[in-house]
């Protein structure tokens, strides 16, 4: 079929490779799709390769809008009539194509799938394909390697002088917020740990949603080198940043779908510690029934992914796999959650133990990893840090320079939101928390876009209550979500009582 369109002049330029527009819908119907490279031909002797965009506002059904690159050279006026023929898919297509059939791609046919996912040739269908491809056959160790490195090499990196650590939790556990207590242990010892976090895919909140209740996150990449160069460390949101941005387009597609699948999350993960120059890491991997990752068996499996990759990039990593069957600390939501923060950095009466504990735990592993000390001493020099309170005050330096309140304290931070206390209907033991059901809980009450909402947990896994204890307390911002937040609870078992 011969395809005639009328042209219309754009003031756009690619400052690069031709570019047409078409109207969404009629490529649709034709057939083709953006990122495709079709010919365009106006006379018996003249005509141009050019990749193809899609809109809806700039062009009409009928027109093909030329970027300057094509009317400028070779004088076309508006309404001339040109012919358009298809003349091939990106190579991206190709190798997505390639690997959802279940083939080993190349580090050229990865490089260019990222490529175009960065710079936005492949539209999200075709980057839910990609993401879904790794479900049907999981990526070899070299796979891994290419696309870690292709995500990395596609965006800004930061490059310090000095050797780098870091720590990452996998994430899928409430709560759970150790890195915003390993970060300013491990800075406080003066070492640099530059530290930037993606916000939440299907849980109440990440790093970087809680660490925003406290100060911005979405800095540039000068403000975060000002940042380092003052404190030693930042706490950041990726996606505020050129670095690896193919995965922040990749979560954004995943997240309708609550797809993550455990070579996207490796990659995910090394891709930006690359970008960051990371080269000491311990990586938090919780397991659990109602975790992200649900055996030992599987964990196993991930970490030792994670160590070989990590090896290909020099990076040295210790992957530390602990079961989870319930919320580490008591809040579950951005402000409750960076309360719990505070309250074991400021050495609150009230702070959550076990947060605390594990905290320090990760710490010391990390300062063992690095040769900061000898082993078994890592942990004692965590907690040192803590109890003089010298992780709080470089915390406040952080704070600070990134542009938050620096004298905030714990109790502050929650303050204003509504809340609903639910109790026990009888007598007995705890015998599990879903950690599951709290996230869809919290979620239906507006976290993690919604800072003070979320749940405060009243009890542990293997407590005694008496029928009408406090078992948890509902935290929103408005009366409508405090009652979508309640409808969910009731129609969720989050603590079953034996």
């Amino acid at each position: 079929m011969r395809l005639f369109y009328k042209c219309k002049k754009l003031d756009i330029a690619s400052g690069g490779d031709p570019i047409v527009v078409l109207r969404e819908q009629e490529a649709e119907n034709q057939g083709i799709r953006p990122g495709d490279r079709v010919i365009l031909k106006w006379s018996k002797n003249k005509s141009v390769i050019a990749s193809v965009s899609v809109s809806d506002n700039k062009v009409d059904f009928g027109e093909v809008g030329l970027f300057e690159e094509i009317w400028k050279k070779n004088q076309i006026d508006a309404e001339d009539i040109v012919e358009i023929m298809f003349y091939s898919r990106p190579e991206s297509v190709k190798a997505i194509s390639k690997k959802i059939l279940g083939k080993q791609l190349n580090y050229e046919e990865i490089y260019s799938i990222i490529c175009d996912i960065s710079s936005g040739k492949l539209g999200a269908i075709e980057t839910t394909y990609y993401v879904a491809s790794s479900f049907i056959k999981p990526y070899t160790l070299d796979e891994l390697y290419y696309v870690t490195k292709a995500m990395a090499e596609c965006g800004e990196k930061l490059n310090l002088k000095e050797r780098v650590v870091d720590k990452h939790s996998i994430g899928g556990i409430p709560g759970n917020r150790t890195t915003m207590i390993v970060v300013p242990i491990i800075a406080s010892l003066g070492l640099p740990i530059p530290k930037t976090s993606s916000r939440a895919i299907t849980s109440p909140s990440g790093t970087a949603d809680t660490m925003e209740v406290l100060a911005p996150v979405e800095l540039s990449m000068e403000k975060i080198k000002k940042v380092i160069a003052q404190t030693g460390a930042c706490m950041v949101w990726g996606g505020a940043i050129n670095m690896a941005p193919a995965d922040d387009i990749i979560i954004k597609v995943s997240k309708p779908l609550s797809l993550e699948p455990y070579d996207k999350m490796i990659i995910s993960i090394l891709a930006k510690k690359v970008a960051m120059g990371v080269d000491y890491l311990v990586i938090d991997l919780p397991y659990g029934p109602t975790a992200k990752v649900h055996s030992k068996k599987t964990a196993k499996l991930i970490a030792k992914k994670f160590v070989a990759v990590g090896k290909r990039f020099n990076i040295k990593i210790a992957v530390e796999m602990l079961e989870a069957q319930e919320p580490i600390g008591a809040g579950i939501g951005p402000a409750l959650e960076a309360r719990d923060v505070l309250r074991v950095l400021q050495q609150h009466k009230r702070r959550p133990m076990d947060l605390e504990k594990k905290s320090i735990y990760l710490a010391g592993k990390l300062l063992e990893l690095k040769g900061f000390c000898p082993k078994g001493q890592g942990e004692k020099i965590a907690g040192q840090q803590l109890k003089s309170l010298a992780a709080w005050e470089k915390m406040r330096a952080i704070i600070k320079a990134q542009g938050g309140n620096s004298k905030i304290k714990a109790d502050e931070v929650a303050l204003g939101a509504l809340n609903y206390e639910l109790h026990a209907k009888k007598s007995g033991r705890i015998v599990a928390i879903d950690n599951k059901a709290i996230e869809e809980v919290c979620v239906n009450l507006g976290a993690p876009r919604e800072k003070l909402a979320g749940i405060h947990m009243h009890c542990r896994l293997g407590d005694r209550v008496a029928k009408g204890q406090k078992l948890y307390t509902l935290y929103a911002q408005n009366d409508s979500r405090l009652e979508l937040g309640l409808i969910a609870a009731r129609n969720n078992a989050v603590v079953k009582i034996k």
